[in-house]
């Protein structure tokens, strides 16, 4: 066996590895993603914006933390924590069963000051209003951009409770810290209960939040929105897909019958275009086997 496919058959191992606490315990950290110096450009980056960004006013966004979203036109490398390829591919074993596509939910930049409490316990999830327990509706991603620890507000977990729906809160004691350093990530099921923790140390606390969900629901930031025609053209093509320029199939999602991408191409878009169909290998087979029934009767 060569050295390219002993790599690949440990980072298989290892995804697996993953793949299987993020299922069984509702999190897990995945260490060395990106290298410490990405991590360390991409603070630079939102260094103005921080400085610039009021606090967030409510208890629940916390009156000592700020956060801002639309990452991806505020770093270049902001490209690199969400395209990662092997968090999307965990991302993507948990939310395919689900769904034909997945979309990003947010990208957010936090600071937690000094002095901060510890943030109200809660699941992601529960900003749609579907069937809960049956299906998962996102992932998240924390990717911090300073050392994180139980001092400094590290985000806190609630192990299993993701099998746990019917409650809201759990005993504080059942709680653990995500400690890590920059260039690693920590994933967590939309379902699993959690907090950005408490800052007990003397200084701010930086992260940065990615989430991905299923390609049919309404994601948390407006992406079409916040990346318009005129700015995603600059993205390559999966992080378009990601941003909604894509058809969710069947059919969803759709501009004018078409994929939204239609958008991105360099002339002007024509005002008259075909509807297209977009529809999933089940409703292909089923058309097909209509249209010989209908053939072999008209015979």
């Amino acid at each position: 066996m060569d050295l390219r496919s002993l790599t690949a058959k440990r980072s298989s191992a290892i995804g697996a590895s993953h793949l299987s606490q993020l299922k069984g315990a509702g999190y897990c950290i995945v260490p060395r993603l990106l290298e410490p110096e990405d991590i360390s450009e991409i603070n630079r980056d939102l260094d103005s914006r921080f400085a610039r960004t009021p606090f967030c006013k409510g208890e629940f966004y916390g009156e000592t933390t700020k956060r801002f979203g639309s990452l991806l036109k505020r770093s270049r490398l902001a490209q690199k924590l969400v395209l990662q390829p092997a968090v999307l591919d965990l991302v993507r074993a948990v939310l395919s069963p689900y769904c034909d596509s997945i979309l990003l939910n947010l990208t957010q930049a936090i600071e937690i000051h000094p002095g901060a409490p510890q943030q109200f316990p809660h699941r992601d999830q529960d900003m749609w209003g579907g069937p809960k327990g049956s299906l998962e509706y996102l992932i998240n991603v924390m990717w911090p951009l300073c050392p994180f620890t139980p001092e400094n507000g590290a985000t806190v977990l609630w192990p299993d409770s993701h099998r746990q729906q019917d409650q809201m809160i759990l005993p504080e004691d059942q709680a653990l810290p995500a400690v890590m350093n920059p260039g690693s990530a920590l994933l967590f099921l939309g379902s699993t209960l959690h907090a950005g923790g408490a800052n007990r140390s003397a200084l701010a606390r930086r992260g940065i939040i990615v989430s991905y969900c299923l390609g049919w629901l309404r994601p948390f930031e407006a992406q079409m929105l916040i990346y318009p025609p005129e700015v995603a053209r600059g993205f390559p093509p999966e992080l378009t897909a990601l941003l909604g320029y894509s058809i969710h199939r069947p059919n969803l999602g759709n501009f004018e019958g078409q994929s939204p991408a239609v958008l991105l191409q360099g002339r002007q878009t024509e005002e008259f275009l075909p509807a297209i169909d977009a529809l999933l290998p089940e409703h292909d087979r089923i058309l097909a086997e209509l249209r010989d029934r209908r053939l072999r009767a008209a015979a």
